[in-house]
């Protein structure tokens, strides 16, 4: 596999990866040679969830945002929460995928935790929720972990790939994918009030996308680079 990786590769003259992470696992398996390889974390415009209202003092809703697939962790998720003996919280899943209904039949009925299926507005998603976490057992970046930057949310993060170049350096970041672990990291967030991200990174991610590629495309292309303007 690695092999047939590697003379796809080969064909180009430079291949993007979307985090330091990815670029990292390309070089050290030798499916990119340093030379041809750019680093474009992804982006999206974010000026819709910075608008959204800052989460509710004292809030205790946690929320999963994503496919609902062995990748992005979310039966850990459902397993730490239901070992958290506490009433008020909440945990609300937004997404679809393969894995809905054994994630259902983990959940064991909890009233606390509720499936919303896919979110038409990531927005009102993002909105709904106090806190997000991110147990995923890979990632090659994280988007959603821009968003709920952006939104103002504390972010519980798993130490994995991309997620240590999304969340940001206020994320808390979870060490493994033990259950108790788990626990223990949510426990806290919501103790200390899932103190918002700090965004400042996230709000400069959609021109610093731009100007990479204007600059990747400008160099291939044998032009100066050209002078782009921030959008407002």
């Amino acid at each position: 596999f690695f092999t047939l990786l590697r003379n796809a590769y080969a064909l180009f003259d430079t291949v993007v990866a979307v985090s330091h992470a990815q670029g990292d696992w390309l070089t050290a398996r030798r499916l990119v040679q340093p030379q041809a390889l750019r680093v474009i974390p992804s982006a999206v415009d974010l000026r819709s969830f910075r608008a959204l209202p800052a989460p509710r003092p004292g809030g205790r809703t946690i929320g999963a945002i994503g496919r609902l697939d062995r990748q992005k962790g979310f039966d850990l998720l459902i397993r730490a929460v239901t070992e958290i003996r506490d009433a008020s919280l909440r945990l609300e899943i937004f997404g679809t995928g393969a894995e809905e209904e054994s994630l259902r039949a983990l959940a064991k009925g909890d009233e606390r935790i509720t499936f919303h299926g896919h979110a038409i507005s990531p927005e009102a998603a993002m909105r709904a929720v106090d806190l997000v976490a991110m147990p995923s057992r890979w990632e090659a970046y994280g988007l959603v972990a821009l968003e709920a930057r952006a939104a103002g949310r504390g972010l519980v993060v798993a130490d994995v790939d991309g997620l240590r170049d999304s969340a940001g350096p206020d994320a808390r970041f979870v060490r493994g994918h033990g259950i108790a672990s788990w626990s223990n990291a949510l426990s806290l967030a919501l103790r200390s009030g899932a103190d918002a991200a700090d965004e400042s990174r996230a709000s400069g991610a959609a021109a610093e996308f731009a100007a990479a590629w204007n600059n990747l495309i400008a160099e291939r292309l044998g032009q100066p680079a050209p002078s782009l303007r921030a959008a407002g």
